[in-house]
């Protein structure tokens, strides 16, 4: 019963995450949100039974994807691409 719940709120923080990345103005912010809900979901595999998926996850997923997504953000910040 107590996983179940656990495993719900989880889910929960997790689509909220992926709306906020999705919904953001701020990029930064967005790589941020990328990252929780990478995070998110390695615990999700944690829970479900599968510690090498979830390890694989929090290592590639949360923080490498992420490293990369913040280094591209800041070789492009400053450029502005507009048409105005």
């Amino acid at each position: 019963m107590m996983m179940t719940v656990f495993f719900i709120v989880i889910s929960v923080v997790m689509l909220l995450a992926a709306l906020l990345a999705v919904h953001m103005k701020s990029l930064l912010g967005a790589v941020i949100a990328v990252g929780v809900v990478s995070l998110f979901v390695s615990i999700l595999f944690l829970i479900l039974g599968a510690p090498d998926v979830a390890m694989t996850e929090a290592a590639i997923g949360a923080g490498l994807s992420t490293v990369i997504f913040l280094f591209a953000l800041s070789r492009t910040a400053g450029r502005d691409s507009r048409d105005d």
